[in-house]
């Protein structure tokens, strides 16, 4: 059996499902799960520098996420701008580099100005990658990468059309965590996981752990991954 030394992930995907839930069990108001969720975010990338894990891949808002209440939109895009704000320092001091992946044209000016300068400012970093899915869905991704190589003119490839991906600097998931107890992808990363290795909990977003999270690359390890040969 190999051990976790010997097979890493190179990426992993996270679907970081029942922050609502978990507030709501806990009698705290819905949008502290969220605030919640996202500082686990910043646990989940020091476990996965210390694991040696070099790309990370979040779910943090779907195409979808946009019909929710008016309130609940704006408080999380209040997260995210604190994100982009306050955290770039911290994200360049860890040497994280950030990428911002889904149809951004739909978010304010700027958030979108903030999301250039965050990744910009950390393009050099040479730690883990953190890649935050945002009015992401997998549909829609390959719907516009479609419609880039038909403005390209050329035939396309597996190779060549990933490339038009809004994932296309980070390698498809080694595995993909979902969070919640639900058991779907949702839509996330369509094209990417078509190799994935599945891993599905039923523990809420913000009580996800360490322990949990090491277990989980401790099965990773030991699975034989033959890729369809």
């Amino acid at each position: 059996m190999e051990t976790i030394t010997k097979k890493i992930p190179t990426t992993i995907g996270i679907i970081m499902d029942g922050n609502r839930r978990w507030a709501r069990e806990n009698n705290l108001p819905t949008l502290e799960g969220h605030r919640l969720g996202y500082e686990k975010i910043k646990e989940l990338m020091g476990w996965a520098k210390e694991a040696g894990v070099r790309n990370i891949i979040v779910y943090a808002f779907s195409t979808e996420n946009w019909n929710r209440t008016k309130d609940e939109v704006a408080y999380l895009m209040d997260i995210f701008r604190f994100m982009l704000k306050k955290e770039l320092n911290r994200l360049k001091q860890e040497k994280i580099r950030l990428r911002c992946i889904g149809d951004l044209q739909r978010f304010a000016p700027d958030m979108q100005k903030l999301m250039a300068k965050a990744e910009k400012e950390t393009a050099e970093a040479d730690g883990p990658t953190l890649g935050v899915c945002l009015s992401y869905g997998g549909r829609a991704e390959i719907l516009n990468a479609v419609n880039e190589a038909i403005a390209q003119g050329k035939p396309v490839d597996e190779t060549s059309f990933s490339k038009y991906l809004w994932t296309n600097v980070i390698p498809d998931p080694d595995i993909i965590i979902r969070t919640g107890g639900e058991k779907r992808l949702s839509g996330f990363l369509t094209w990417q996981s078509v190799y994935s290795e599945l891993f599905f909990t039923k523990t809420y977003w913000p009580a996800f752990t360490k322990k949990e999270f090491m277990e989980i690359l401790e099965e990773f390890a030991s699975r034989d991954r033959r890729n369809g040969r």
